[in-house]
């Protein structure tokens, strides 16, 4: 069997870099291991974002039309970009399976026309992977919602990976609180406890021009526990390195109906460090019933000042929780079982590739 992979991140730059131990594979969804499943792999040819929303679907369109090589069915981190294909998938006219990751829980539309839109969008996809159990229970209310084809995919962090950086990047002594990631960050919040705490807290945000938190910063108040650095591109190898000698990660969030923040949380996972983290319901992993770290309700300064002296007085329970976190990790969450996952539902569309 062979599938098409497609990704919304630049699939060549990704598997370059993982080849040479420099990318954690996790990114690319279980495509790497899929060939110890008997499943081989095309790799979309990945086009910058500079394009429009719309030259980027037809492009991805052309791409996926035209393709030389044989496929038996898509396997997507994501649709969007690929929403031509989908519909045509839902017509008839796309005669292979589409599998894809649903990032966010199926809602039901406002109005008639984008309900029958959206339904006939969700007849194009064969099967889906979500996150969680509850962005799998919020979307059984929608009516495009098919329960047999709704899969739990316990995505998680490639171990090889962080294992060997942790070999070739030994941390000595773990120190201070770290923050990276950047989406939907709730950046007030997390400065006005480290402010009052006092506690070492190093927070790395990308420089983009959709995402104005240099603006944010210059109207914050900063103290000198605190360091800021703005960073450029996608920098993982770098910026695990410097995770991996925090003791503790923080990721502070506004509230949302989807997992912000568990990219942060894969990379502790991996690391086996414990996490301070909003309390975010779409979770996959319950952070406090596990043991590897503390939850806080959102915008709760007060909350998230118990949790970061907690950590501080307590290192040897932080030090637990690490552990506990990479024994989850090691166990449950990791590139793969996510890869098995995905195998075991690409296979068995591979003997009605045409249903």
């Amino acid at each position: 069997m062979k599938v098409y992979f497609y990704h919304t991140q630049d699939i060549q730059r990704i598997m370059r870099e993982w080849g040479e131990g420099r990318f954690p594979g996790h990114y690319l969804y279980g495509a790497t291991q899929l060939g110890d499943h008997g499943i081989d792999v095309v790799f979309h040819r990945y086009r910058p974002l500079l394009l429009s929303r719309w030259r980027l679907i037809l492009y991805n369109t052309w791409q996926i039309l035209t393709c030389r090589e044989h496929f038996d069915a898509i396997y997507a981190t994501h649709y969007r970009g690929i929403e031509i294909i989908i519909f045509l998938r839902a017509i008839g006219l796309f005669r292979r399976p589409i599998v894809i990751w649903h990032h966010q829980p199926m809602v039901t539309a406002a109005n008639r026309l984008r309900r029958s839109v959206s339904r006939l969008f969700y007849r194009g996809i064969d099967h889906m992977f979500f996150f969680s159990e509850k962005l799998i229970g919020d979307s059984l209310a929608s009516p495009n919602a098919r329960p047999e084809r709704m899969h739990l995919g316990h995505w998680g962090p490639d171990i090889d990976f962080f294992k060997r950086l942790q070999r070739e990047h030994p941390a000595g002594r773990h120190y201070g609180f770290i923050s990276t990631g950047k989406e939907r960050r709730d950046m007030p919040t997390l400065v006005k406890a480290f402010n009052d705490t006092g506690a070492p807290l190093a927070i790395y945000l990308p420089e983009s021009n959709d995402i104005s938190y240099r603006r944010l910063f210059d109207r914050l108040d900063v103290k000198d526990n605190i360091q800021v650095n703005f960073v450029s591109g996608m920098i993982p190898y770098e910026l695990s390195q410097k995770v991996n000698r925090a003791s503790c990660v923080v990721i502070c969030c506004k509230e949302t109906k989807y997992t912000v923040g568990l990219t942060t949380i894969v990379e502790a996972l991996g690391l086996g460090l414990p996490v301070i983290c909003s309390r975010n319901p779409q979770f996959p992993i319950d952070v406090d019933k596990e043991g590897c770290g503390i939850s806080v309700p959102y915008y709760d300064v007060e909350g998230w000042r118990q949790a970061i002296a907690y950590i501080m007085e307590h290192p040897d329970e932080a030090a637990r929780m690490g552990r506990r976190a990479r024994e989850i990790a090691e166990t449950r969450y990791n590139d793969t079982i996510c890869a098995r996952e995905a195998a075991e539902v690409l296979r068995n569309l591979g003997y009605r590739k045409n249903a």
